[in-house]
């Protein structure tokens, strides 16, 4: 068993796509028309409903709803936190740099057991 995950708004639909093509369970909020038009509160309603973690790097919008989600006793959409330092827009390798990091992280023997909030490395 591994981890489901749903890449924020900002991967494109490729990088899930490569990620499928190894085996893994990955949705991108790209490549849904339905899921491009919802707010960020319901990207994570429907992410804890369909127990997928949400890869993303808008830290500020979705941490705030993991924490809501624990007071209210609602359901979790788990976080994979990517540092926008660590993978940066309009390098020519990005997505290549998050897919490798993706593909190991979904490896990890322990996927299942990471923290709510966890951090690509």
């Amino acid at each position: 068993m591994t981890a489901r995950l749903l890449l924020d708004e900002h991967y494109s639909a490729e990088i899930a796509y490569r990620l499928r093509a190894d085996g893994h369970d990955v949705l991108a909020v790209a490549a849904s028309a339905e899921l491009r038009a919802q707010s960020d509160a319901e990207i994570f309603r429907r992410a804890a409903a369909q127990d997928r973690r949400i890869v993303t790097e808008n830290i500020k919008d979705f941490r705030p709803l993991l924490i809501r989600a624990y007071q209210e006793g609602t359901p979790v959409a788990q976080l994979l936190l990517v540092s926008p330092k660590r993978f940066p827009r309009g390098t020519g390798d990005r997505a290549h740099a998050i897919i490798a990091a993706l593909a190991a992280w979904l490896r990890r023997p322990d996927v299942l057991e990471r923290p709510d909030e966890d951090w690509l490395a």
